[in-house]
């Protein structure tokens, strides 16, 4: 059974508890405290890989900008502060700006992985890979794709097939309604086989819920030779149970503390 490490948590956006979300600063803290992180990026306008994780850019920019991630140019958003909205409104982070996949990956390091989301369709896989064909430091030992969308996912695989791809799901059923709605249809085990053939996809990525994630789960997609991944846990309970159930690896908001936390009660 794993435990929280180093290794097997995921700092969600970076370590985005303590520096803003899917930011250089939030990727390099997640590194210094020798953690593997997740990351998200679209594709621009003009076929630039940019890392952000809303349809729009209206949130992270403190409303700077409003417009959806694939109908801007860089030129257009390569200046927008992304470290001073919310409560990072005035810190130390304000002025930060967004970044582009080719400076992210020089933060590869061996012994930890960045879980790099493809967040549009197919499209962007060949700019992705025009990306990693010019530099030396992301590997297959030390990166991987994930994705919601099943084509995207095979994209990766054909264009990339040395790298690992997980494909990313939910609990339930939200594509057609809010977001954490319980009344929503669960997502069954049958599904989650289905999809990750329909993908494949070298394991899954599967929102945390204590009711849906079961041990079962997790038994029937290791039983195909896959790898069962599970998000965003932000308390150390939960991320213990889904441990214990058989998860690979959980991805949190909040790896430091969820490892400082768990090293007390050791």
């Amino acid at each position: 059974m794993n435990v929280p490490s180093q290794t097997t948590l995921i700092a969600h956006r970076g370590e985005s508890e303590d520096v803003p979300e899917n930011t250089l600063p939030a990727y390099r803290t997640a590194v210094e405290r020798g953690f593997g992180f997740e990351c998200d990026c679209y594709l621009s306008a003009d076929r630039k890989v940019f890392m952000f994780h809303d349809p729009n850019l209206s949130r992270t920019t403190a409303g700077a900008c409003s417009k959806a991630c694939g109908d801007v140019t860089w030129d257009e958003i390569r200046d927008l502060d992304v470290g001073g909205w919310g409560k990072w409104a005035g810190s130390p982070f304000s002025g930060t700006k967004p970044a582009l996949l080719e400076q992210v990956l020089p933060l590869a390091r061996d012994g930890r992985r960045i879980y790099l989301e493809l967040k549009p369709g197919p499209e962007i896989v060949p700019y992705v890979k025009e990306v990693f064909d010019a530099q030396r430091a992301a590997t297959p030992d030390n990166l991987l794709f994930i994705t919601f969308n099943a084509a995207t996912c095979r994209a990766v695989k054909e264009a990339m097939p040395q790298f690992t791809a997980y494909l990313l799901m939910s609990s339930r059923h939200w594509e057609n309604g809010p977001w954490g709605d319980r009344a929503a249809p669960p997502v069954t085990e049958e599904e989650v086989l289905a999809a990750l053939d329909e993908s494949r996809a070298d394991g899954i990525d599967f929102h945390f819920d204590r009711e849906l994630t079961t041990a079962e789960m997790m038994a029937r997609v290791h039983a195909t030779g896959r790898t069962f991944h599970v998000w965003t846990v932000d308390n150390l309970p939960d991320a213990l149970e889904a441990f214990r159930r058989g998860a690979d690896t959980v991805t949190t908001n909040c790896a430091l503390r969820l490892l400082n936390e768990f090293a007390r009660t050791a």
